[in-house]
């Protein structure tokens, strides 16, 4: 029986050391690619072009940073953000007419009611969040078309202004700072509050935690409120930049928040994680993307190359985790 367990033990060990070797040699080998993407990149190194990845990352980040939480809980992903995101930015400019306040205010509780009623269903039935999350972002995405008659949504002619939500503020453009702002304020909450310890504890082992007595649907509907918050948030610096809302005005922001959380590595299987690596991760998927754009290949090559990215990522992490080897 102890023979068994050793050998049993001596197999996971080796396969861990594969899996971090695996790791560390596909990490230097994006490295090197990205150093000579970005060195051999006309136009790369130029303080505009770098506005441009980091206002382009803020975006990203702001919603990568709420996907965190919902990673680190063990929950997978949200595969919603990008439709709620969109519909945050009609809802936003529509509200406008109740004056700046409002508006935020409107827009926040409805990113956070719309994601976290996800996240209770998710947390109270033990749902497939990636089911769950597609089936409420169609859901979302025809209730907003029938509202709105599928066209775009305008901001009131009489409404407030909402220029400096878009406009550079010491020549750094307004969505960086709240990018900063949200990234300090979800990297404190994570490592400093219950809830965080919770939502870390909660994604290492949900049946230890349940064990445990964790409020696990509570800890996993606030996952899901804190991605909510935060889409919302990227949803009215969306409508304030294009000064109009529809519904394909997000592109990629899904995956690409997805891709933040990933290559910060955050792990797939929950437990472990950082809000200031994801931010990191969203700067990284920024130039990834500004270098291909430079270099001329079409949004499908940039989307192939951050899918193979995720994908790589994704496998590392799982094996890291130790579940790849347990029998």
């Amino acid at each position: 029986m102890s023979t068994s367990l050793s050998t049993k033990s001596m197999v996971n060990l080796q396969s861990a050391s594969t899996a971090k070797k695996i790791t560390v040699l596909v990490t230097v080998i994006f490295i090197a690619l990205l150093l000579f993407g970005t060195l051999t990149t006309d136009g790369f190194y130029s303080t505009e072009n770098f506005k441009a990845i980091i206002n382009s990352a803020a975006l990203v980040g702001v919603i990568a940073v709420g996907m965190t939480y919902i990673v680190i809980s063990g929950n997978l992903f949200s595969l919603s953000v990008g439709t709620t995101a969109a519909v945050s930015a009609m809802t936003f400019l529509w509200a406008l007419r109740f004056g700046m306040i409002a508006a935020i205010v409107i827009t926040v509780a409805f990113g956070a009611v719309v994601i976290g009623l996800q996240g209770l269903l998710v947390g109270s039935t033990g749902a497939n969040p990636i089911i769950v999350t597609i089936g409420a972002g169609a859901l979302l995405e025809a209730m907003a078309t029938w509202i709105s008659g599928g066209v775009s949504v305008y901001p009131p002619a009489d409404g407030p202004s909402y220029a400096f939500l878009y406009n550079p503020l010491f020549g750094v453009p307004f969505p960086v700072y709240v990018f900063i702002v949200v990234v300090i304020i979800g990297e404190l909450v994570i490592k400093r509050s219950k809830f965080g310890r919770g939502i870390y504890l909660m994604g290492e082992s949900p049946r230890a935690g349940r064990t445990a007595g964790l409020p696990t649907i509570a800890l996993t509907t606030g996952a899901f409120v804190t991605a909510g918050i935060c889409t919302a948030i990227a949803g009215i610096l969306l409508g304030a930049f294009n000064q109009s809302g529809t519904l394909t005005s997000t592109g990629t922001l899904t995956v690409d928040s997805i891709s933040a959380v990933l290559v910060g590595g955050t792990a797939v299987v929950g437990g472990r994680g950082s809000v200031t690596r994801t931010a990191v991760g969203a700067i990284l998927v920024a130039a990834i993307g500004d270098m291909l754009l430079l270099r001329g290949y079409s949004p499908p090559i940039q989307l192939l190359a951050l899918g193979i990215i995720v994908t790589v990522v994704v496998v590392l992490s799982y094996l890291n985790s130790g579940k790849g080897s347990r029998s």
